[in-house]
């Protein structure tokens, strides 16, 4: 087995190479974790309980037969199916985590403890590994500990979906799954933070990452503000409350745009680019925190500028005069900008995967090549002859 507790990296090899994850977690939060990991060079084997493996592998869409949803999220991965109730099984699992840098699971809390690879009893016999969990409301500390979770329970819980969507909308999910997504980043940032430790003291340690706490993590200024005023925010659509205006998305001749003008200098440029100076010296509008009171009389008349041309039109306008702005763009609009490739953020696939090509990762180092390339994520059990094989001493190291 390819693993190592020495921290050794050279120029052009990937910071994770020579990492070895063991990977009992599935759907999205922890499997968003392992694929980052194993984009940067760790070694990422995914154990699964058979007989059908990931849950994520049934969603869909799917093409050429397989699940997009779990294909997004896998690849760079290896799968062999292990029952850990099962003898046998529970002796390759042990033998895996003997050579493993890293252990990730989002089992419930109390579901490895059952299992007999609870944190104290892991520690005891692996010392060097990190344990990387990620549950709900995580693993001490909380009433709701044993209670179940997904995405969509901690948004609505932690008060994210009351400050999303439009005043007074009902309570709105944000588009992406950001509850488990941001679990998945925490926890990659945790266990890299270990293996930094380990490579100081020897020591493995337990990260433990309650996906409620990411979402409160997330809502700076939204708990800011309760915090120094009282108040309790609600939506407030794409205002961004706290910047001076303008600050949001503003209709056109043929749709939107968003400009982002938070500052006096650049509300001057965005006056003279509108051919509107004079609101520059309106007493409504004349700092930031008048613009605040006066937001809705300033949208009004910006928009009423904005009127005369398409969107494409003041895109030049106010590229020209250096005022940030964007369009608002559909997945496929962006998917077809030049920064994509120019960037790297699409990458290839290679066989067999469930589509052609995936975003790819947005952490670039000076020294290491961006990644163009990936492997599909794997059939369940796809690698199971050469784990075994590498764990009686008959493969590669």
């Amino acid at each position: 087995m390819s693993s190592t507790h020495e921290p050794a990296r050279a120029t052009g090899d990937r910071p994770l190479s020579g990492i070895t994850v063991v990977d009992l977690t599935r759907v999205l939060a922890g499997p968003y974790c392992t694929m980052i990991l194993a984009d940067h060079g760790a070694r990422v084997i995914k154990v699964e309980r058979p007989p059908g493996g990931d849950d994520a592998r049934r969603y869909g869409p799917f093409a050429a037969g397989r699940s997009a949803y779990f294909a997004s999220v896998n690849r760079n991965k290896e799968s062999i199916a292990l029952d850990l109730r099962s003898g046998p099984d529970r002796e390759v699992f042990e033998r895996l985590l003997a050579e493993a840098d890293v252990l990730t699971e989002n089992f419930r809390p109390g579901t490895m403890e059952r299992l007999g690879y609870g944190w104290p009893e892991l520690h005891e016999r692996f010392p060097a590994l990190v344990y990387g969990s990620v549950s709900g409301f995580g693993r001490a500390g909380s009433p709701h500990r044993d209670r179940p979770a997904y995405d969509m329970v901690v948004q609505g819980m932690s008060g994210m979906m009351s400050v999303t969507g439009v005043p007074d909308g009902p309570p709105t999910r944000v588009g992406v799954s950001i509850g488990d997504l941001a679990a998945g980043l925490f926890l990659t940032a945790g266990v890299t933070m270990a293996l930094l430790h380990r490579a100081r003291t020897g020591v493995g340690a337990q990260v433990d990452i309650a996906m409620l706490d990411c979402q409160l993590a997330l809502l700076e200024y939204a708990i800011g503000r309760h915090l120094a005023t009282g108040e309790t925010p609600g939506p407030v659509g794409t205002y961004r409350p706290g910047v001076p205006p303008p600050f949001g998305t503003f209709r056109t001749a043929d749709g939107y745009l968003v400009i982002a003008a938070g500052n006096d200098k650049l509300f001057g440029a965005l006056c003279a680019a509108l051919g509107r100076p004079d609101l520059e010296q309106d007493e409504r509008f004349v700092h930031g925190e008048a613009r605040k009171d006066h937001e809705t009389a300033l949208r009004h008349a910006i928009e009423a500028v904005l009127a005369g041309h398409g969107t494409e039109h003041w895109c030049a306008v106010l590229d020209a005069a250096g005022v940030p702005f964007s369009t608002v763009n559909t997945v496929d609009r962006m998917l077809a900008d030049p920064h994509v490739r120019g960037r790297s953020m699409l990458v290839d696939v290679g066989a067999g995967g469930a589509l052609p090509t995936a975003v790819g990762t947005p952490i670039k180092f000076s020294d290491v090549a961006d990644l163009t390339r990936v492997t599909a994520a794997p059939e369940l059990d796809q690698h199971r002859a050469r784990i075994l094989a590498e764990l009686a001493g008959d493969g590669d190291a």
